[in-house]
């Protein structure tokens, strides 16, 4: 019976030695991150308690350091956030086998300070999470800073919103390039691609207070073609202030989804939000390949939600589309086929599923499409812009 109770006690004068130890072996700086750390942690929990308070937060705090963060990595020429993803796999094993060799020499010292390296990492990871991203997720919803009525959508609406924007395509198309019976073809650079996005900014900004405006550049991911098979077409590093950008994929995707990871950057957390955001901010360019962009790619997305309330309402539609968009779509189905069905997407967007569901999007993945009740609700209240 006596050593059964002295089980506890042996346990607990482990754990006070390990803790002198590691205390003892570790520089004072370390302590730091865990007390930013923390203190972040109860900013967390008040933006999730008080809208207002996250909004003032994302707008003031969140709004200088992630201009800040983008202006430190945007002269670099490669992705930060893309050769740490790279180098993750090599520095967990180097980790392993080197805290394998630890324990095998006992070097009780060394090894609490690779283990406090560790921790400053995450530790320092969700410090940034914090102070760049994760209020904006607690604030006002798009659709009250714009104050559209956003209610459950009908057929109907669904199949006027389609119309609106298919006319708005039609009316870009004379000025588009199309390789015969395939895809649009962008007429210029991903830089200066980038340059018309951050002008088309300029101007979305000035119209909405809530989208903060600075210029910077797109990093275009050097691994695109694999990272292709994951179906991420884009991803915003809050860690290191970068919109990034599968340039793999059709050109008539590109600058629609750089905008939304330009969104991204600029505050604008959800998902249907940024989709959302990416498409005004096309709207307002003063290129018509941006415009095209911007309107061929929510049209998909209606386009989608129309095709599962009624599959008739959604082919009647489609008869109705130019042919050069018919072809546009069609070549778009034909290049993904090739990644369509693999694990790597399968695990992406799990996690994805699971990281958008931990922020409060209980949609998950499909919150993307929730951009479809947006785009009703702005051509309702503006059915001429």
């Amino acid at each position: 019976m006596n050593k059964i109770l002295n089980i506890p006690r042996a346990i607990g004068r482990k754990l006070k030695r390990g803790a002198i130890t590691f205390h003892r072996s570790v520089p004072k700086w370390f302590y730091a991150f865990p007390i930013l750390a923390g203190v972040c942690a109860i900013l967390h929990a008040i933006t999730c308690l008080s809208v207002p308070f996250a909004d003032l937060f994302s707008d003031t705090v969140c709004a200088a350091i992630r201009f800040l963060l983008a202006k430190l990595t945007g002269w670099i020429p490669f992705s930060m956030g893309e050769l740490t993803i790279i180098l993750l796999p090599f520095a967990l094993l180097f980790m392993i086998g080197l805290s394998i060799w630890m324990v095998g020499h006992y070097k009780a010292k060394l090894y609490c300070r690779v283990m406090a390296g560790m921790l400053s990492v995450i530790f320092s990871l969700y410090t940034l999470f914090v102070l760049t991203l994760a209020p904006g997720y607690q604030g006002f919803t798009l659709d009250q800073k714009m104050k559209l009525d956003r209610e459950a959508v009908s057929v109907e609406e669904l199949y006027a919103t389609a119309e609106i924007l298919r006319d708005k395509a039609h009316a870009e198309l004379d000025a588009v390039l199309f390789r015969h019976g395939t895809f649009s073809v962008m007429p210029y650079s991903l830089e200066e691609m980038n340059d018309k996005l951050c002008d088309a900014y300029e101007k979305v900004s000035a119209k909405y207070e809530f989208i903060q405006n600075f210029r910077s550049n797109i990093k275009f991911v050097m691994l695109s073609e694999p990272m292709s098979y994951t179906h991420i077409t884009g991803v915003y590093t809050f860690y290191s202030g970068e919109a990034n950008l599968n340039v793999n994929f059709p050109d008539y995707s590109l600058p629609y989804t750089a905008a939304h990871e330009l969104a991204h950057q600029r505050g604008i957390a959800r998902e249907d939000e940024a989709n959302f955001v990416a498409f005004l901010a096309c709207m307002e360019s003063d290129d018509p390949y941006i415009r095209y962009s911007g309107y061929i790619n929510l049209l998909e997305y209606v386009m989608g939600a129309l095709n599962k309330a009624d599959s008739a309402k959604y082919s009647s539609f489609y008869g109705t589309l130019d042919y050069r968009i018919v072809y546009e779509f069609y070549a778009q189905s034909n290049f993904f086929e090739q990644y369509r069905d693999n694990v790597a997407a399968d695990v992406s967007g799990a996690v994805n599923d699971a990281y958008l569901q931990v922020q409060g999007q209980t949609a998950g993945r499909q919150s993307y499409n929730l951009v479809v009740d947006l785009a009703v609700a702005y051509y309702k209240a503006h059915p001429t812009e």
